[in-house]
């Protein structure tokens, strides 16, 4: 079994308040030198059989159609190897 990453995030003209309210936090908790934070979000997809192209191909048309809000966000997918893992 293979697991998937679908990574999303608002597109960089978006505004992210969600990102600016932990960046203005930051200071405050004593964490300094941050100039900006944009929030996302990650979906990890355990895959049964071979992780092909075809398999790609249907995670992207997943991504696109349901994980995504594609107006406003971005996706990246990727196959996630696991630790140690040598190609």
């Amino acid at each position: 079994m293979a697991r998937v990453v679908v990574d999303v995030m608002l597109k960089p003209e978006i505004l992210d308040p969600q990102g600016q309210a932990v960046q203005r936090a930051l200071p405050r908790l004593g964490f300094e030198g941050i100039s900006d934070v944009r929030q996302g979000k990650r979906f990890e997809l355990e895959v049964e059989g071979p992780v092909d192209e075809a398999a790609l191909a249907r995670i992207r048309e997943m991504a696109e159609t349901f994980l995504a809000n594609t107006v406003i966000e971005d996706f990246v997918v990727r196959v996630d190897e696991p630790a140690g893992a040598t190609s």
